[in-house]
């Protein structure tokens, strides 16, 4: 039986490298991105999409996970999520947050099936009301 954890830390490697192309292919073709709002992305097209536009508004995100925990294909990561809000590309030191972050995934034949996210919004929300370019 495959380990449910090794898709999933490749995804937060792939993440953390900013590879759009390797996070699509670890994701079933149906994938359902749920953020921390509830709102949901479904679909590799429109996840490639969103990731890029995510970057591009934080390219310096990252995850640190803490702890993984396994359950059959069910996998939670606890840790922190960080970056800086960049408006036009810009980097600044005051753009940047930091929140504890929790991810689940559910993995189907090796895959991801679904990444759910659940964070406090509110550090990055800031960073955008206050930003500076």
């Amino acid at each position: 039986m495959l380990n449910a954890t090794h898709p999933v830390q490749r995804l937060v490697e792939n993440i953390n490298s900013h590879d759009v192309d390797a996070i699509v292919a670890l994701l079933t073709s149906d994938h359902r991105f749920v953020d921390s709002l509830g709102n949901v992305t479904q679909g590799r097209e429109a996840l490639r999409a969103g990731w890029r536009h995510y970057f591009r508004m934080v390219p310096d995100y990252q995850i640190e996970v803490e702890h993984t925990l396994a359950d059959g294909p069910h996998v939670v990561l606890l840790g922190v999520a960080r970056g800086t809000y960049a408006p036009e590309g810009l980097l600044q030191a005051q753009n940047a947050w930091s929140t504890p972050i929790a991810l689940r995934a559910l993995i189907d034949e090796g895959l991801i099936a679904e990444w759910q996210v659940y964070a406090d919004n509110e550090p990055m929300r800031k960073r955008m009301a206050g930003a500076t370019a």
